[in-house]
């Protein structure tokens, strides 16, 4: 399969080349379009525009404002569909807790991809508990970027699939603001206000966005089943020397997020689900997720010159959470997880009747976990970027350095309850905290990367290599020491130092075409078990870039040879939830990647008609065999293919523009996919069936000021399930239609 995806690319290649054969490129022709890849950009993004992001000698892609504010997305799942090599499995059906996957890399809780924003990590706890219950809220979001490929060295710690980095609202150069508001089915509602202005001293942004819903699914007490979310981020800028020859500035960034939700892990059983797939169980009814999230920013900016710039940012994240969720069912003194129970509800028929509440349980046989946990992450990190002119060459060289610390402490219960046959729970004992987790976990780590990139001629090369060293350690107190004496401590520690190298190139044919490809090695931190071996894995691209007449396109081959790929026991995938990892020996991930852009319009018309069409083939396979406790996995065959991994993904988009007016319409093809490794036919029991989910939205510009919207989700109003975790299968988001307005002054 390797074999065939990179003679694909090739085969591409050599016809496209032919095809340009005739247009002669004279030798050093540049203009000041093709130089904007030759400047400083600011640290906190990694391309900055689309044109950079079409230039690297890797795969990359730039999420436009234009592209997020086609769609006003306030899902992040719906807003990177457009990408290829992106897959995602949803749960809650308004993204607010995604399960990306960059290239086949573990999707659950994005925990095997480097996530940052403004060009800072931003998972909780990056290292030592990677899992993403916090996310940014993408409604808030200038852009998106996505980095897959070779030159992803200068990012980490996970370096396989790729980077996505999300670029939030920046500061205006002039003094200006703007209210959206919208309102739609099942209460949703969402208002976003930001105001800011800025001279050549001093400049600021505040910005407001409030988004929540009471959700699509049903409880029998009535109870919503939706959330509540605030956003609330202030940057101030100042020049400290406006007149020097050596430009200085600071930049300082609050952001501050919580969220209060009565979600649930509870799924539904397969009848229940073809009979109601909105409902849920009144065991879950209690089910609630409250956080809370603050985030400081300053950034220093020195410019020695025009071709250097040494940047340095202090951050500082910290996150609280508390998901007090179902979690277990014990009858006749046998306690099964819901992810047991969903699984086989008829072998465990009477511990689902509690489930479902068709009977008079016992007192205590209902468990809800207060997953009570808190995050903290803090570093600092310096780039300098360097680059010159010699002769017909150019030359860029990127240094970066930083130190990083995270830490997971975990302080958790477990309430009881009764519940009966008309559906109430009664609380019969009460849980004490720090008696079911009582644990810290933290990592300090010092990352370091170098990259030079040349061009000379129609040549560009980017070697590059990063270097980790990372120390993780676990302090447990007990569960019956919950003032943390110590009296029953018990610590382990890991460490790991990894050089991490990569190597990209890329050959201009003309202004129309392009070749790029490049090896680079995958690093995935392990966990704080001693000894415990980190997730490698060597990894090959080869790709295209063309223009032909009015189709712009890409076609991209990539190969990832795991060596060690690394499991995690996560509740989100039925797992305990203890975080510890396992290894899984060598696995083979492969695919193509299609990016094609056309506009039907003709030059001169008041239209714009542009449509573009991506696909994402990806192959997976085991190459040994294994047991696993971990329900996403179960027992491996050398062979199996991986979970929750579609072989086929599409995505389809067409919009039409006018001076008045637009109308933007997207189709996506999700392909099925198994949620146990195997091979062969999927079982239906293990199987999520592929689905075709069409968004509209419309937009009429009454002023040059304010905007008309309209969104339609889910068109066709077509009933799909997402996936079958943490327990029992899940729905996707129902036709919902939703109106409001945008004024910008």
């Amino acid at each position: 399969m390797k074999l065939n995806i990179f003679l694909l690319s090739i085969l591409l290649t050599a016809t496209l080349a032919a095809q340009k054969k005739e247009k002669k490129v004279f030798k050093g022709q540049l203009d000041s379009i093709q130089k904007l890849d030759e400047i400083i950009i600011s640290t906190n993004v990694i391309f900055g525009n689309k044109y950079v992001a079409k230039h690297r000698t890797g795969s990359a892609y730039y999420l436009s404002p234009k592209e997020l504010q086609k769609f006003g997305f306030t899902d992040i799942n719906r807003a990177l569909r457009t990408v290829p090599g992106v897959t995602m499995y949803e749960e809650d059906g308004f993204g607010l807790r995604p399960n990306i996957s960059l290239r086949g890399t573990s999707p659950e809780r994005s925990s095997k991809i480097t996530l940052m924003e403004d060009g800072v990590l931003i998972a909780p706890a990056p290292y030592s508990a990677s899992s993403a219950y916090y996310f940014p809220t993408i409604a808030r979001m200038e852009a998106v970027e996505v980095l897959k490929g070779s030159s992803q060295v200068q990012y980490g710690p996970f370096t396989t699939g790729g980077a996505i980095n999300m670029i939030s609202t920046q500061i205006p150069t002039e003094f200006g603001g703007q209210v959206r508001a919208s309102y739609g089915s099942f209460n949703s509602s969402q208002l976003h206000a930001k105001i800011g202005g800025g001279n050549n001293t001093f400049g600021y942004m505040v910005e407001y966005l409030n988004y929540g819903s009471d959700g699509f699914k049903t409880l029998p007490s009535g109870k919503n089943t939706g959330f509540n979310k605030n956003d609330v981020v202030a940057k101030f800028k100042v020049n400290l020397f406006p007149n020097a020859t050596v430009k200085q500035s600071l930049e300082f960034k609050f952001q501050y997020a919580d969220e209060d939700g009565n979600e649930t892990y509870l799924g539904l059983s397969e009848e229940d689900f073809n009979a109601n797939p909105f409902a849920r169980y009144a065991s879950s009814n209690n089910d609630n997720m409250t956080t809370d999230h603050t985030q400081y920013m300053i950034t220093h900016h020195l410019d020695l010159s025009k071709n250097f710039r040494i940047t340095t940012t202090g951050y500082q994240n910290n996150f609280a959470r508390n998901w007090y969720k179902l979690n277990d069912i014990t009858f006749n003194g046998d306690k099964q997880s819901i992810a047991n129970v969903l699984e086989d509800p008829n072998a465990f028929s009477n511990h689902f009747n509690i489930v479902n509440g068709s009977v008079n349980s016992s007192a205590d046989a209902i468990g809800v976990k207060a997953n009570n946990r808190a995050y903290y992450s803090q570093g600092i990190q310096t780039k300098l970027d360097y680059h010159w002119y010699q002769g017909d060459a150019f030359h860029d060289i990127e240094v970066g350095l930083r130190y990083h610390y995270d830490e997971e402490d975990r302080f958790q219960w477990v309430d009881k309850y009764s519940i009966s046959d008309s559906g109430i729970l009664d609380i019969t004992t009460n849980g004490v905290p720090g008696t079911d987790a009582n644990r810290v976990s933290s990592a300090k780590a010092i990352a370091s990367y170098i990259t030079y990139r040349l061009k000379y001629n129609n040549w560009t090369f980017t070697p590059g290599v990063r270097y980790e060293n990372i120390i993780l350690e676990r302090d447990d107190f007990g569960k019956n020491d919950v003032t943390r004496t110590g009296v029953d401590l018990a610590s382990r520690k890991n460490s790991v130092d990894v050089f991490i190298p990569g190597m990209g190139a890329n050959y201009k044919f003309n202004n129309d075409f392009s070749l790029f490809g490049g090896v680079h090695k995958g690093f995935s931190p392990p966990g704080n078990q001693e000894d415990e071996k980190p997730e490698e894995s060597i990894n090959y691209e080869l790709g295209t870039r063309f223009n032909l007449g009015k189709l712009k396109g890409e076609f991209v081959g990539f190969y990832n040879d795991y060596s060690n790929l690394l499991g995690s026991d996560l509740a989100a995938t039925g797992g305990t939830g203890s975080l510890d990892q396992f290894n899984a020996g060598e696995v083979k991930v492969n695919g193509i990647e299609v990016l094609l852009n056309y506009n039907l319009a003709k030059k001169g018309t008041e239209f714009s008609l542009p449509i573009s069409f991506g696909y994402t083939f990806t192959n997976t396979e085991f190459l040994n065999s294994f047991g696993s406790s971990d329900s996403l996995w179960g027992t491996v065959t050398a062979g199996d293919e991986l979970p929750y991994i579609p072989k086929h993904q599409l995505n389809a988009a067409f919009s039409l523009e006018h001076s008045k007016f637009e109308f933007n319409l997207n189709a996506r093809y999700n392909g099925e996919f198994r949620t146990l490794a195997g091979s062969g036919t999927i079982p239906n029991n293990e199987k999520v069936a592929s689905n075709f989910i069409v968004d509209l939205s419309g937009k009429y510009y009454v002023t040059k000021q304010l905007n008309l919207t309209a969104n339609v989700i889910n068109l066709l109003d077509n009933t799909y399930a997402v996936s079958r975790v943490p327990a029992g299968l899940r729905p996707g988001h129902p036709f919902g239609i939703y109106g409001g307005m945008e004024f910008r002054f």
